[in-house]
């Protein structure tokens, strides 16, 4: 995987300086965790480190059973991709980018109940404006005080929408 370099010094703190364009396009955020590796030629590989990624299998295994035990689809993230889907299309979800919404709903810890289809919140950047859901629960997945993830539950029944 040859791209184009750029050409970093490291400082006196062991120290390399991710430019914003890198990040940016990465969504690497300040204080992100960023795992290390080398390889045999001596190269430094920095890949994002997703704490729920390692456990996309209890991940799917979670969703599973929420959507057995509510009825209701089921979707769990990372903060940046779909990594479980239950009682829907998982072709349509999994390993897609979350849309800057639901970042968003992230980013401010705090559960959140949508039973207005207007207001529901689209999951992935390829929905569009066409609103598929009635109503939303989103939770997020907190450790340390930081949001890692969430999970939602999705109903599209319009007679049993989703509420405490």
């Amino acid at each position: 995987m040859k791209a184009t370099g750029i050409v970093r010094r490291i400082d006196d703190l062991g120290r390399v300086v991710i430019p914003k364009e890198i990040r940016r396009t990465l969504r690497i955020r300040e204080g992100d965790p960023l795992e290390i590796f080398t390889d045999r030629e001596g190269e430094v590989i920095l890949k994002k480190y997703s704490p729920i990624g390692e456990l996309t299998e209890f991940s799917t295994e979670y969703a599973e059973s929420l959507n057995d035990a509510l009825g209701y689809m089921t979707v769990i993230a990372d903060r940046d991709t779909i990594i479980a889907v239950a009682g829907g299309s998982k072709k349509e979800y999994l390993e897609k980018r979350v849309s800057k919404a639901l970042e968003k709903m992230m980013e401010d810890k705090k559960s959140v109940t949508i039973t207005e289809k207007e207001k529901t919140c689209s999951l992935i950047n390829d929905e569009g404006d066409e609103k598929k859901y009635t109503s939303q629960v989103i939770v997020p997945i907190m450790t340390q005080g930081d949001s890692i993830g969430v999970v939602i539950i999705l109903s599209k029944d319009t007679t049993k929408p989703l509420g405490e």
